[in-house]
Formats: structure tokens, C-alpha cells, sequence
């Protein structure tokens, strides 16, 4: 079986999307009220957040990649 990277960007939107899911449904069944207007900009500060997780996993693995090769070091250090 084919191994997959981990992707946070992926996680923190999946959650974001159930805790909207779970706050309708609580709305739904008479536990909770709330504006619904409140969710649709916390999905787009999740969209946003999501996105600037995601570049730095990205960032992270390159330079993780980058620093397993023999040969490559980092710009002023010697040795």
C-alpha cells in the first residue's frame, strides 16, 4: 500500500466543516442557537487558514528534502 504525505491543510478544513455540520445539527434539534450568518465567514478565515498551513507543511518538506541530500547545506555555514 502506497504511503501518503500528511497533509494539515486538509485537517484543519475537514474540521472546520464538522464543527459547522455539528453546530447545525444542534441547531436542528433545538440545543444551540446561533446566527447563521456567523458560519459563512469562519469558512473563509478556515479557507484562509488552511491555505498558509498548507504552504508551510510545502516549505517544511522541501527543506526537509533539501537538507537529506549529501552536498546541500545552508547558505553561511561552514563545514
Amino acid at each position: 500500500m502506497r504511503r501518503h504525505d500528511f497533509e494539515p491543510g486538509k485537517l484543519v478544513i475537514g474540521l472546520v466543516l464538522l464543527g459547522g455540520s455539528a453546530a447545525y445539527l444542534a441547531a436542528a434539534a433545538g440545543r444551540w442557537h446561533f446566527p447563521a450568518y456567523v458560519l459563512l465567514p469562519a469558512l473563509g478565515i478556515a479557507l484562509c487558514v488552511s491555505g498558509a498551513v498548507s504552504a508551510l507543511a510545502v516549505s517544511v518538506r522541501r527543506r526537509r528534502e533539501l537538507g537529506a541530500e549529501p552536498g546541500n547545506r545552508e547558505p553561511g555555514r561552514s563545514g
